[in-house]
């Protein structure tokens, strides 16, 4: 039995020849996807089916196929007929084959992949590629022409669709959400993007919500709580629920089509009404909820058992073809169910029937440019950041708040760039220093206000939600259909998007060797209330290990940046912002820190990647007897002070001072693009001299960086060891044994010949720390002179102290 159910009103009946092409156009992409999933020759049934024609490891799922070409069949028809531009997200599981046909039948996939153009022989190479060495995925991966979501992960379809939606308003993003993936925590979240998504400025979003009844081998939770339920559930959303449910194709493509047109009017008039100003509250959106067997036309008993209807359809319905003539028997009974005789003709063309549902150019679904961003970028208007530097008259003379400072400039990229920028964070904008950019735009909001609140508008910039998959998701679409935009967040709850961040990276890495795909606005994260600044927040609040696993993904696509000062943040975020093609993981402190590099030191600094502090430095002219190292902004103040130390109380110590902006320098180039070749590396850090390295991050990530250097087993690092509580900020430095003193400590145990004659200073610093220690537990705050300390060892090359 077929339903279809919405708001009063009915859309327009389907005609007879537009039922002929929809169950046409369905029937030849259910073949194709079987067809993928089964057959290696013999495309077009020529002649009877053998176990020589059929794969040897038959990999693919069919049970979401048939749900999903029934959808980007109607997709078709409301693209032609209203000359929409039509963005197409498929959020159910491995739902690949379903693309791959539509790209092969609008003939994208041929124009992409010349070998599988539109005939037998094409239709054969599709059939090869998929799920077979050398091919493509079993998803919707990048390989698929029209994709920007990897649907190999479940939960991120929704967040992906209204993130390209955003700032594109003749764009409507059809979003395909699977029942299984529905029950996921980011795809929960992401139905209040309604609430984020301005009518009068930006596309629209039409969730289709597929249920089929089950995931791998159990009830889906949408597909069993009722229809008066989920339809409560959908409007507490936001959304008018228009629902479609049956089996009987015919039916089916007539309800889907009625809906679907209602779904579009809706649409249409929430559109006009805001564009013209007269739309007052937050509109109620459609959804479809479409209700449709899993594993539709598929087998319906196989063995006995059922399996269309069911869990067993979930992949390969009909396994062991090869070797039982039965099994081979049913596959061809099922494949010639669809009468691939009325769909292609003898060289393997589509009909005309089906031709005549497909758009044309960019409106195909499978060849949008939406799809494809980089097709659509532009280039940032970047205001020149130099203008933005604070004065630095002397290393350590001034102190600055990093990221109120960069807050500044994102100030006046906003202004320059209004339909093409966007800041994401988990609300956290002024908590991370940033707020200098709400002078310019607001919070995007569409909820309700109360008078109490500040900076919410409809067309705000700035993209807050407590939730950092739906920041990373929004940014993720907004990124992939040719847009840029900046993730702020604090750096310990990052790590909520590790597995996204797996994916977009693992997209990047495939898009970037397929000549097809254009390069895309890098994904850019700014880190900041990090570890060794969340004292007052606690354990909780410390980690950094987000670094660590960033640096897994393929040398091509990550880039790791740890600017030590404000000057050296702006040069950095700039660069960021330029890029296209990576992951940018910039981290920066928020709290007043001292400021050591003027804006030009600062530029050729970053350029450089890593360099000399000479103005810090006593080795000019000879070879230093120790390198003290560091990254992050906290270890750089804590090696200065070590290092002001050893100046005062060992001067005929030679200490080389190095410090790192781009993590990624450690590395051999043979290892990652940034790397500095061995003789560059020995020569900034010496191939036998002592080198302690204040890390920001765990320090095993220096030594699996650096392993291959000569000098490594000369390296001893500090850094984070899992040591926090809520404690002072410098207590908690010493916690990790991260303090100058330990660090002078390091330098004394280290260096040949030191530890009998400095063994008086080694004992002082100890006893330094153990008072440090007893001052902020009697007192609850740093002495004076931790809290006071300065720079005042030295100033430029060439001056004493």
């Amino acid at each position: 039995m077929t339903t279809a159910e919405g708001h009063p009103g009915e859309g327009r009946p389907l005609g007879e020849h537009e039922l002929d092409r929809l169950d046409a156009y369905w029937r030849a992409a259910n073949y194709l996807s079987v067809g993928q999933i089964y057959l290696m020759d013999n495309p077009l049934l020529t002649e009877p089916l053998r176990p020589e024609h059929v794969k040897p490891r038959l990999l693919g799922h069919w049970g979401t196929t048939p749900g999903l070409t029934f959808v980007l069949a109607h997709l078709n028809r409301v693209i032609a007929e209203r000359d929409l531009s039509v963005l197409s997200v498929l959020g159910p599981g491995h739902g690949g084959p379903a693309a791959l046909a539509t790209a092969w039948l609008d003939r994208t996939y041929g124009e992409v992949y010349p070998e599988a153009g539109r005939d037998a022989e094409g239709m054969r190479a599709l059939f090869r590629r998929f799920s077979f060495p050398g091919g493509a995925p079993s998803h919707v991966a990048p390989e698929t022409p029209g994709s920007i979501h990897e649907g190999g992960e479940l939960g991120y379809s929704l967040a992906h669709a209204y993130g390209a939606a955003f700032d594109n308003p003749d764009l409507v993003v059809a979003c395909v959400v699977g029942d299984g993936e529905a029950e996921t925590g980011p795809l929960a979240a992401s139905w209040h993007s309604t609430k984020f998504l301005d009518p009068a400025r930006d596309g629209a979003v039409l969730p289709i919500l597929h249920l089929n009844g089950y995931k791998i081998a159990n009830p889906a939770v949408l597909a069993r709580i009722g229809d008066r339920e989920l339809r409560a559930l959908l409007e507490g959303y936001g959304h008018r629920v228009h629902l479609v449910s049956g089996d009987e194709p015919s039916a089916m493509h007539r309800a889907m089509a009625a809906e679907l047109d209602l779904a579009l009017d809706e649409i249409a008039a929430i559109q006009h009404a805001a564009r013209s100003g007269t739309l007052t509250d937050r509109p109620q959106w459609p959804v479809i909820v479409l209700r449709s067997p899993k594993g539709w036309t598929g087998p319906k008993v196989v063995d006995g058992v059922p399996v269309e209807g069911t869990w067993r359809s979930h992949q390969v319905p009909l396994s062991g073809v090869r070797e039982d003539p039965e099994r081979l028997a049913q596959l061809e009974a099922w494949l010639r169910s669809y009468r691939p005789e009325e769909l292609f003709d003898a060289h393997g063309h589509p009909t005309e029937l089906i031709d005549e549902l497909v758009p044309e150019g960019e409106r195909r679904l499978s060849a949008t440019p939406y799809a494809n961003g980089g097709l659509l970028r532009a280039d940032l208007r970047l205001p020149d950041f130099r203008e933005f530097a604070v004065d630095v008259p002397a290393p350590g003379a001034t102190t600055a708040e990093a990221t109120r400072v960069l807050g500044r400039w994102l100030r006046e990229v906003v202004r320059a760039n209004p339909h093409t920028f966007r800041l994401f964070g988990p609300d956290e904008t002024a908590s991370n220093r940033l707020d200098a950019v709400l002078e310019a735009t607001d919070r995007a909001w569409m909820a309700g206000r109360l008078p109490t609140d500040e900076h919410l508008g409809r067309a705000g910039r700035v993209m807050e939600v407590l939730s950092e998959h739906l920041c990373q998701g929004w940014l993720e679409g907004y990124l992939l259909t040719g847009r840029h935009g900046l993730f702020s967040c604090y750096e310990a709850f990052i790590h909520i998007v590790d597995s996204m961040f797996n994916q977009h990276a693992k997209w990047l890495k495939v898009s970037r060797a397929l000549p097809w795909r254009r390069p895309i606005s890098s994904l850019n994260y700014l880190l900041t209330s990090h570890v060794w600044r969340q004292d007052h927040n606690g354990f909780s609040h410390q980690d950094p290990g987000f670094l660590d696993h960033v640096v897994n993904k393929k040398a091509e696509v990550v880039r790791v940046y740890l600017p030590p000062d404000a000057n050296t943040l702006l040069s950095v975020v700039d660069h960021c912002l330029r890029s296209r093609d990576y992951v940018n993981v910039v981290v920066a402190g928020k709290q007043p820190a001292p400021n050591w590099l003027s804006m030009p030191e600062a530029i050729a600094h970053c350029t450089r990647g890593v360099g000399l502090f000479e103005w810090a430095s006593t080795d000019s002219g000879h070879e230093p007897d120790v390198v003290l190292a560091c990254a992050g902004d906290v270890p750089t103040l804590e090696t200065l002070a070590a290092t002001k130390i050893l100046r005062a109380e060992l001067p005929e110590l030679a200490v080389r001072v190095v410090n790192v902006v781009d993590l990624m320098r450690l590395q051999p180039p043979s290892e990652h693009p940034h790397g500095m070749p061995d003789s560059e590396f020995d020569a900034l850090f010496t191939p036998d001299r002592p080198i302690v390295f204040a890390f920001h991050g765990y320090p095993w990530l220096i030594h699996r960086l650096a392993y291959r250097r000569r000098g490594h087993a000369n390296l001893h690092v500090r850094g984070y060891i899992e040591e926090g509580t809520t404690t002072t900020p410098f207590d908690m430095v010493m916690l990790n044994n991260l303090d100058r003193f330990h660090l002078v400590m390091d330098v004394i145990d280290r260096v040949p010949g030191l530890a009998v004659r400095a063994a008086h200073l080694r004992q002082r610093m100890a006893d330094e720390r153990l008072r440090c220690r007893a001052h902020t537990r009697e007192f609850g705050e740093d002495p004076a002179h931790i809290t006071g300390w300065s720079w005042d060892g030295g100033g430029r090359p060439g001056h004493e102290p």
